[in-house]
């Protein structure tokens, strides 16, 4: 990041190549005085001293208009306290420009930018909301062969295919990823407590909702956390996943599977991927009598047989209990399903409550749902 340039007062140039550029435009005709980084903490005693920090400070000084400016030019460190993936960065960075503005007798947040690959800086202090533009996924929704499936109670030859087809996309894509330390704990740590997670999944419960009160949300709740340390020495886990695999997010045209919204930084257990879909096929039995044995039970039975025999994997069944349950409680939230009958959110989150006490999955289990 540093170059070799000098500043005014011989101190050493930091940052990166488009900094001083940047600075004439944001303060034209301004003189650069200097620009050297802060130094870290050494602290007033040994106790005391601060380790651990967010980003790398760069002090400047300005001579504008005959005016002395002191500014403070900085990224965010990557670290294993929320900030490993570039938009844990990101967010960071536009979290503190909006948060400092309003504070009283707060440092004054001045901009907000990215740096190119180049090191030119861009500013995107005006910006408002991001946005995404990405390629076009022709074909059918996954989801629109389960509602047939679902409705017709029986599964084709061609489904079964499909099946196979998803099976061997995630044996593919679940291949390991190397120092997964705290990135398998950050994709654990996630599961429950982001906004995304468990807990905020269930924060978004709203009052009322029936099959659903409080008292049986928490029982879930607290049955999770407590998975949480038994999944923490399985940092071999850690695979390349996709995040979000669900029916709504898989297209097919023809028989090749596209997928859509990855997320979740592209890793964390395969466990994930496999209940995401998995789930699914009980969830469209639980509201069509009779779609479960000649159907969508099928598909149930042959996922987990078809990706254990891709990929083999002694301990899918044992972990995947607190990920099923994170799925049982997104689909058993009417935010999400708001048709979904009391009937079949009892069923599912029981379901989801049985699985987590018992330790484990057996995929045989979902066959008491329907008898």
């Amino acid at each position: 990041m540093a170059s070799n340039a000098r500043s005014s007062s011989g101190a050493s140039h930091a940052g990166p190549p488009g900094l001083r550029d940047h600075l004439a435009r944001l303060f034209p005709g301004a003189v650069i005085e200097s620009i050297e980084p802060l130094g870290p903490d050494t602290g007033a005693t040994a106790g005391t001293t601060k380790a651990a920090g967010y980003g790398l400070p760069v002090r400047i000084t300005l001579l504008d208009g005959g005016e002395r400016r002191e500014l403070v030019w900085r990224t965010a460190s990557a670290n294993a306290f929320g900030h490993d993936r570039r938009a844990d960065r990101a967010a960071a960075m536009i979290q503190a420009f909006d948060d400092f503005t309003g504070m009283p007798q707060h440092v004054r947040a001045i901009d907000l930018g990215v740096i190119r690959q180049t090191g030119e800086l861009v500013s995107t202090r005006d910006a408002g909301e991001h946005y995404l533009i990405t390629t076009y996924a022709p074909g059918t929704i996954y989801a629109h062969d389960l509602r047939r499936i679902a409705g017709e109670r029986v599964a084709t030859p061609r489904d079964v295919d499909r099946v196979d087809a998803l099976a061997r996309y995630l044996a593919a894509l679940h291949t390991p990823i190397a120092t997964p330390g705290a990135r398998y704990r950050r994709a654990i740590r996630d599961l429950l407590g982001s906004g995304e997670g468990i807990f905020g999944i269930i924060d978004g419960y709203p009052a009322g909702v029936p099959g659903a009160p409080p008292e049986r949300l928490q029982a879930i709740e607290a049955r999770c956390a407590a998975w949480r340390w038994w999944l923490r020495g399985r940092d071999a886990r850690l695979c390349r996943t996709h995040g979000d695999f669900h029916p709504f997010n898989i297209v097919f045209d023809g028989d090749v599977p596209m997928l859509l919204d990855a997320s979740r930084g592209g890793c964390g257990d395969p466990a994930d991927d496999v209940t995401a879909l998995a789930i699914n096929f009980v969830v469209f039995a639980l509201e069509a009598p009779g779609a479960w044995g000649h159907g969508l039970g099928v598909l149930w039975r042959h996922l987990w047989h078809r990706y254990l025999a891709e990929r083999p994997d002694d301990d899918l069944l044992a972990v995947a209990p607190p990920f099923l349950a994170w799925r049982a409680l997104v689909i058993a939230n009417p935010a999400f399903y708001p048709r979904m009958t009391e009937a079949a959110r009892d069923k599912l989150l029981g379901f989801a409550t049985d699985v987590l006490d018992d330790h484990a999955l057996d995929p045989a289990w979902a066959e008491d749902l329907f008898r």
